[in-house]
């Protein structure tokens, strides 16, 4: 019962063409300013201008765009460390209208259907196909890391081809896999089962305890899993895409 509804896709992330420029070189451009900040979590438009190779002023003209259309959201930042003079340069994040905009893999029919299986057989036949959706998961992913070095390195480039775009980055006691985007994010929502069952296939595969810091289903702009040194030894601040 649990195989019959699906609820993840591996298409890569793509903005829909109503949300962009009406055509041409703008369009590309504000589908890459979008697509920067979805994958690399909240930035600002110095960050984006360093990334993309626009300039400053460009960058801020697709962002004033993107936040007039709703897609985007400007807010300061969390650091209050000084910069000098000035206010702290706003950061840009996906809002979840943008998300929306987005390719998911996720729609009514996946939440419909576990709404009926919970309401027809118990909310312990969600969690059986929470678990078992968790399952898959770590046997392909097993397969993937097979004779890796760095895991969480290669555990990224898995997820980011499943469609989570993924990053891995090094930290002082561990590292940090970053899933800037989440195929199943409103279902997940609604029947959290679906994220503490991932977390805990993504902790076996790893062998060792992980903690989720933040989930874009709770409404978080990346999901963010911290992973302890025992595994991470030989990783080095990398991003890593498919």
């Amino acid at each position: 019962m649990a195989n019959s509804v699906e609820l993840r896709h591996n298409t890569v992330v793509k903005l829909t063409p109503d949300v962009l420029a009406p055509k041409g070189e703008d369009r590309r451009t504000r589908e890459l300013v979008a697509r920067s900040i979805l994958e690399n979590g909240p930035s600002s438009a110095a960050t984006l201008s360093v990334r993309l190779g626009l300039t400053p002023a460009g960058i801020r003209r697709h962002l004033d765009l993107l936040v007039a259309d709703g897609i985007l959201q400007a807010r300061q930042p969390q650091s209050t460390a000084v910069r000098g003079r000035g206010r702290p340069s706003k950061v840009f994040l996906m809002s979840d209208a943008g998300r929306e905009k987005f390719e998911h893999s996720y729609d009514d029919l996946a939440v419909a259907a576990l709404k009926f299986m919970s309401a027809q057989l118990g909310e312990h036949m969600v969690q059986a196909f929470a678990e078992s959706r968790a399952e898959d998961i770590e046997r392909k992913a097993n397969i993937a890391l097979a004779k890796k070095t760095s895991k969480t390195e290669a555990l990224a480039v898995f997820l980011t081809e499943q469609g989570y775009a993924a990053t891995a980055h090094s930290k002082p006691m561990g590292e940090e896999l970053c899933q800037h985007h989440c195929p199943i994010a409103h279902v997940a929502a609604e029947f959290p089962q679906l994220c503490e069952a991932e977390t805990e296939a993504l902790s076996r595969v790893l062998g060792t305890h992980v903690q989720r810091l933040a989930t874009i289903a709770h409404g978080d702009g990346v999901c963010t899993t911290f992973i302890p040194t025992s595994v991470t030894s030989t990783s080095k601040n990398r991003k890593v895409r498919a």
